[in-house]
């Protein structure tokens, strides 16, 4: 006997027009490559690569899914922008040296700090700052709203429930002794599920290798490698990888995480930031000559 009370996802299957569950969804996928029922996250992504391998879905979509797959397992300091790249406002100064630095970097909101940069006592606006550009005597500390302070363990997912929520778009990340580590913006973790987005964080497009030292940079994993090359006189192979990146990921032989380093012709490459599925940024520092020249270590 037929059952009188046919589920709603009877009605899915039978509707062409009805939304699919997320279920479903995969129900289909699954159907299309005759894999079985997934049991665990490893199964769903199977299935997603084999579907992804075969145009059954697009590369945005796929990147989309496994982002959202992968999200809840991040924690802040897997994204946030570091302290050196904090552009920071001191509110001892007076307007007219704090407007330069507002309108040179674009940036739309700027943590401000007083006598030393780990004391940060806010959040200043631009758009509240270059209201008063022509009235000098503005008292910026009145200005000066309120700052969201997180620690770098929190979890994404409970980020981006609190941006919700509480309507904020930036957050300081303390780091476990109480000090300044960076921040995060709401790009930053909307970047993690929909991929890059033209942040105001973000560097200039044309600048991916940033010198520390006379002997250390921080660089972009999508560095080109002949323009890694010819900037620390270095020889990486160029004709089977175009970016730093790729060719890290193959010298170590897997997926770079934070922290993994490799040596290379008197040059250690140091994964700074990662995501599931690359290196976003390196550290790269000159070793002494007694150094070895080919050595990984991973985290």
């Amino acid at each position: 006997m037929s059952d009188p009370y046919p589920s709603n996802e009877a009605e899915a299957d039978s509707q062409p027009g009805k939304k699919n569950t997320p279920r479903s969804f995969l129900q289909r996928i699954k159907g299309l490559l005759g894999q079985n029922e997934p049991e665990d996250r490893d199964d769903i992504q199977e299935i997603l690569s084999s579907a992804h391998d075969r145009e059954i879905i697009d590369d945005d979509s796929y990147s989309m899914i496994v982002g959202s797959i992968s999200f809840t397992e991040k924690n802040v300091s897997d994204i946030m922008i570091p302290r050196s790249r904090m552009d920071l406002l001191d509110i001892s100064k007076p307007l007219q040296e704090l407007l330069p630095i507002v309108i040179d970097t674009a940036h739309s909101r700027f943590p401000v700090y007083e006598e030393e940069k780990d004391n940060i006592i806010g959040i200043l606006l631009a758009k509240d700052l270059l209201r008063f550009i022509n009235n000098p005597q503005t008292d910026i500390r009145s200005l000066v709203r309120p700052a969201n302070y997180i620690p770098e363990t929190k979890r994404l997912n409970q980020l981006l429930r609190d941006f919700r929520e509480n309507r904020n778009h930036i957050a300081i990340v303390i780091d476990e002794y109480g000090s300044i580590a960076g921040l995060v913006t709401m790009e930053d973790v909307l970047e993690q599920i929909v991929g890059d987005i033209e942040d105001e964080y973000d560097e200039d497009a044309q600048m991916t290798i940033f010198p520390e030292t006379d002997t250390s940079w921080r660089v972009m994993a999508i560095t080109d490698i002949r323009q890694l090359n010819q900037t620390l006189q270095v020889a990486i192979p160029e004709d089977d990888y175009d970016t730093i990146g790729g060719w890290l990921a193959a010298e170590l032989d897997h997926i770079p995480q934070r922290g993994d380093s490799y040596d290379f012709q008197g040059l250690r490459f140091q994964v700074l930031r990662a995501d599931a599925r690359r290196a976003l940024w390196l550290h790269v520092k000159r070793l002494s000559a007694m150094s070895s020249s080919h050595s990984k270590t991973e985290s």
